[in-house]
């Protein structure tokens, strides 16, 4: 039985070109069908957790950028008011709520792209593409699933936690009473379209390019990429940094837009923030908390990434290792 994602060099006897050569101590990727769910989604919400609550001032910071009002200050400036005004937990404002909506978002995610790589690259093998190129196919294909159904969970909580950090809101419970009471249910997911707009193409591209990197940098590396499952972390990680990094780069206009539409409300919508936007300051103010978000990006994208690998090995069943 292929495992998918690993590389099978096993051809009946017939001599490995070298490019099968350089791939041989490549480990294993665990597939879906490997897991045991229940530890699997267990073990994901702690990592996940302690991840998110490393990297929240950040998200804080971005935020308190992306929505303040002329003269813009610098981020250094912004941290040094937040501290003044609420100390050291001004960095956690909202984070409660965040975290609630974190774990069952994460596991929505985990579950789509998991279960559609699987499904995508079973078809694929079948139709007798390359693994490769099945393999990046697979892997977009998961990361659109995962970004569309984890937006339908965390939209709302985004909405809330969003308020909760900028705006003068003591309980998720009064934020949400506020929305409910001003724009009903759909003030809830203010920004759903956009922030799918953002993050499905940035997850496909992300997903597709982080399978790829792995192979084309071990592949570089002659397979000494630090020995067995160790060394494909550190592939992973550095390969899943340098993506994090780019994504952020290319997904920050419209996630301030986003962030403006769930924050300061307006009935114009998308369309009528971005060209609020685009007047108040130009096309850079589309990238106020570019250096938050780019380093809260490549530091979550390769501290997540060698999180998931690592939950990847400990949840598998034990007849699949």
């Amino acid at each position: 039985m292929m495992s998918f994602g690993a590389v099978d060099v096993d051809d009946g006897g017939a001599p490995a070109t070298a490019a099968e050569e350089s791939l041989r101590g490549m480990p294993a990727e665990v597939s879906w069908e490997m897991l045991d769910k229940s530890r699997f989604f267990l073990l994901g919400a702690a990592l996940f957790s302690g991840v998110s609550a490393a990297l929240y001032p950040a998200v804080v910071l971005k935020t308190h950028l992306q929505v303040s009002p002329p003269p813009h200050p610098a981020a250094s400036a912004t941290a040094a008011a937040i501290l003044r005004r609420d100390g050291p937990r001004g960095f956690y404002r909202g984070f409660g709520a965040s975290l609630a909506g974190t774990v069952p978002a994460r596991a929505v995610y985990m579950a789509a792209l998991e279960a559609t790589k699987s499904a995508v690259a079973s078809a694929a093998v079948r139709l007798g593409v390359a693994e490769p190129a099945a393999s990046a196919a697979a892997s977009a294909a998961g990361g659109v699933s995962a970004a569309v159904a984890a937006q339908i969970v965390w939209t709302p909580v985004d909405v809330v936690s969003q308020r909760l950090m900028v705006q003068n809101t003591s309980t998720a419970g009064d934020a949400v009473r506020k929305i409910l009471l001003a724009d009903g249910v759909r003030g809830l997911y203010r920004g759903f379209g956009v922030s799918v707009l953002a993050h499905a193409p940035s997850s496909a591209a992300w997903w597709a390019s982080y399978a790829t990197a792995q192979r084309v940098i071990w592949r570089a590396l002659g397979g000494g990429g630090g020995g067995d499952h160790d060394g494909r972390a550190v592939v992973a990680g550095a390969s899943a940094a340098a993506a994090g990094g780019a994504a952020a780069l290319v997904t920050m206009p419209l996630d301030t837009v986003k962030t403006r539409v769930q924050v300061m409300g307006g009935g114009g919508g998308v369309a009528s923030a971005a060209r609020a936007l685009v007047r108040e300051g130009g096309w850079a103010a589309c990238y106020r908390g570019i250096g938050p978000r780019w380093a809260s990006m490549s530091v979550s994208a390769a501290a997540m990434v060698t999180a998931y690998e690592f939950l990847k090995r400990l949840s598998a069943k034990e007849s699949s290792l």
